[in-house]
């Protein structure tokens, strides 16, 4: 969902999962919703309003039900109407409560949608909120191939024409999976988690320059696609020359940025003759291994300093030795 979608939009969508019910008839249907956030008014209803946020969609529970059914009618339509003039994107009622009187004439004198679902409200809150908090998730389009090795979401990146999908469609020869080929739409979710998945219009095909677009799952069959992964590390192909600064321990990590979120960066130089299929096994497999604890170039430096530290000690005590 895109920043700038439609009340009715929603409600299409999530009509049948929520159990709604549009006790206008439509109206507020072409209201925008431009935030993620659902809430309800409690304090609002009650008065104060010093710290509302308007344009999050709202929620009335049997608190807030009972609540406005125990107020005189002069009182609870001065309430409402101050509720509904901060033209809030739309009003759910939940339980299937009925509603108390003015509460229906208020939303449409504001033009504001009001719904009903038969959920209860934390199984209302427990739907919604994965849906809004996936749609408005941050998001970028990238350039790049992102497979799936061993579980592993790589994505190969690198510039035009230096051989990102021609590695990929090694890897899915050798059993692994394509997501994305070219362009990889990418979403983060929460605050470490970064998703990616190709255009609808490309999923499954692969340009490989020479040949053309052909289709992955028609060739490899569809266990050679996948539809999302999670990004979990970057490699960056690039050009081999002399003077190119290359880790040869493994020591020095290097990270990239994506929507925010830190990942592993590899750098991998081409040279005539280099396996660049097997090397990217063998990335997703050491991810692997170090997630697990399991870090080879950092336990093969301990033992490296180790060793030095007792040569050093035999050194020590061959000097002070005066027999």
């Amino acid at each position: 969902m895109s920043p700038g979608i439609t009340i009715g939009q929603l409600f299409d969508r999530l009509q049948n999962s929520l159990e709604l019910e549009d006790l206008l008839d439509g109206v507020g249907h072409d209201r925008q919703l431009e935030s993620g956030e659902i809430s309800s008014p409690g304090l609002v209803l009650a008065g104060y309003v010093e710290r509302f946020v308007p344009n999050r969609l709202q929620a009335l529970g049997e608190t807030e039900i009972s609540y406005l059914g125990s107020l005189l009618a002069e009182e609870r339509a001065r309430l409402l109407n101050q509720f509904f003039a901060f033209k809030v994107p739309a009003v759910f009622v939940t339980k299937d409560q009925p509603l108390p009187s003015g509460l229906r004439e208020a939303a449409r004198g504001a033009g504001v949608a009001l719904f009903r679902t038969k959920l209860k409200t934390n199984e209302f809150y427990r739907r919604m909120k994965p849906f809004l908090e996936a749609e408005f998730a941050p998001s970028a389009t990238l350039h790049g191939s992102l497979a799936d090795v061993f579980g592993v979401g790589l994505l190969v990146t690198g510039k035009s024409g230096i051989g990102k999908s021609e590695c990929v469609l090694d890897l899915v020869e050798r059993g692994h999976r394509l997501v994305a080929d070219d362009i990889v739409m990418v979403t983060r979710r929460g605050n470490d988690v970064v998703i990616g998945r190709a255009h609808e219009l490309q999923r499954g095909h692969m340009e490989i320059r020479g040949i053309g677009l052909i289709n992955i799952p028609s060739i490899f069959g569809v266990k050679a696609v996948r539809q999302q992964k999670r990004i979990e590390v970057v490699v960056q192909l690039e050009e081999w020359n002399q003077t190119l600064l290359v880790d040869r321990t493994g020591l020095d990590t290097e990270t990239g940025e994506i929507l925010g979120v830190e990942l592993p960066k590899i750098r991998v130089p081409l040279n005539p003759g280099k396996n660049l299929t097997v090397i990217a096994e063998v990335i997703a497999l050491n991810h692997l291994l170090k997630y697990s604890g399991v870090d080879a170039a950092s336990a093969f430096n301990e033992r490296l300093i180790a060793h030095m530290a007792r040569a050093a000690d035999v050194e020590k005590y061959l000097r002070e030795d005066d027999e």
